[in-house]
């Protein structure tokens, strides 16, 4: 569901190369000339063949006429930086959200011990005809704006932790869009927020093209599609784990992107949450196979989680060997397996692991606190 087509007509701006698609007559060599200008040259009554294929084997240097220049060939993108782009980054999120749980944990420790102190202090101080005064003096926009905060903070409390999660996700991606219908942005959009291994800015956009949507049905797909999965998901890693999977998901599945592209010659840009969704579905899909399924248009058909992760990659492993270019499939495989390995194997190798890492916080958090103070040493 990355698409590649939306960005199409800007790639004429020169931030994106185009590439002319190989056809049959494209096996010959292409010569720089002009579309017209030229002229009909002079017969020459004295030709003879032989002379025409001895002037022929000459190099131009010997005949005194300039020879055709040649179509510069374009080189093939390195992917060396990108590659490590992807592994400091998938790094760099999974040790930023250890380090995130870890203060998470201390403030909601602290919010519950300063609640319960704050319940002690107002038990029996202060009684319902009090409450009843102060909203008496109140105007009536006042009392409309605190009905419209409680209105908000009552449907913000009725949604799951997973919820909650990506609403920032979705409100990132929905201002990206609007950012692309500015013209003056377009030149900018382009350049950083769609990926293209032959763009000269590669690492940036691998991140940040998993945030952009150029029309809005792509986004709205993604989205639904993150939004349903997304209790699942954080029910079973927790909110600080699931933006590290979600963040690395994009970032990776760009580079098997990229290897594809490079590998087959097609260069074209791709944007979409597609390679981070598709992660997000896989892992749902293989820690619980037996979940049944259903489409959105057709709710008397239902199927489990494992055949819809099964059908969706073989439909992207086709997609990729027969050289469907609708869809970025490469991506979409590498944002599948992703999830899969991550919830077969990378959990253990990586998530477990990270209390050497919260330690060195810890003790690094404390030795800040410690000299200004005992109780901020003893409270950590």
């Amino acid at each position: 569901m990355a698409w590649r087509g939306s960005v199409i007509k800007w790639t004429n701006t020169g931030y994106i190369r185009s590439f002319k698609v190989t056809t049959r007559s494209s096996r010959l060599s292409y010569y720089k000339q002009q579309r017209c200008g030229f002229r009909r040259e002079a017969k020459r009554p004295d030709t003879k063949k032989g002379n025409v294929l001895e002037e022929a084997n000459q190099s131009p240097s010997e005949t005194g006429k300039p020879g055709p220049t040649p179509f510069p060939k374009a080189p093939r993108p390195t992917l060396l930086k990108p590659l490590m782009f992807t592994v400091g980054f998938t790094g760099c999120s999974f040790g930023a959200a250890a380090i995130l749980q870890y203060e998470n944990l201390k403030l909601r420790v602290q919010a519950a011990r300063d609640e319960e102190e704050a319940e002690k202090l107002l038990q029996g101080s202060q009684d319902m005809a009090h409450w009843h005064d102060w909203w008496n003096k109140l105007s009536g926009f006042q009392r409309q704006l605190i009905l419209l905060m409680s209105t908000v903070d009552d449907f913000w409390s009725s949604l799951t932790e997973g919820q909650r999660t990506v609403t920032g996700i979705i409100a990132v991606n929905a201002v990206v869009l609007c950012c692309w219908r500015i013209p003056i942005m377009q030149r900018s959009m382009i350049k950083y927020f769609t990926s293209n291994p032959a763009s000269k800015t590669k690492c940036l956009p691998m991140i940040l093209s998993s945030f952009s949507h150029y029309s809005i049905i792509h986004m709205m797909a993604n989205m639904y599609v993150l939004w349903t999965f997304s209790s699942g998901i954080v029910s079973l890693l927790g909110k600080e784990q699931f933006l590290a999977v979600y963040l690395s998901a994009g970032v990776i599945s760009t580079m098997v992107s990229y290897i594809c592209k490079t590998t087959t010659g097609r260069l074209y840009p791709s944007l979409g949450a597609s390679g981070a969704v598709m992660a997000v579905l896989a892992a749902v899909c293989t820690k619980v196979p037996e979940a049944k399924l259903g489409i959105i248009f057709l709710p008397m058909l239902t199927f489990s989680a494992g055949s819809a992760l099964k059908a969706l990659i073989a439909i992207d492993a086709a997609g990729l060997i027969l050289g469907w270019r609708l869809l970025d499939h490469a991506a979409h495989l590498g944002g599948a397996l992703f999830g899969i390995w991550y919830i077969a194997y990378g959990h253990k190798l990586i998530w477990r692991r990270r209390e050497p890492l919260v330690k060195m916080w810890h003790d690094m958090r404390a030795g800040e606190s410690g000299p200004k103070g005992g109780p901020g040493s003893s409270g950590a």
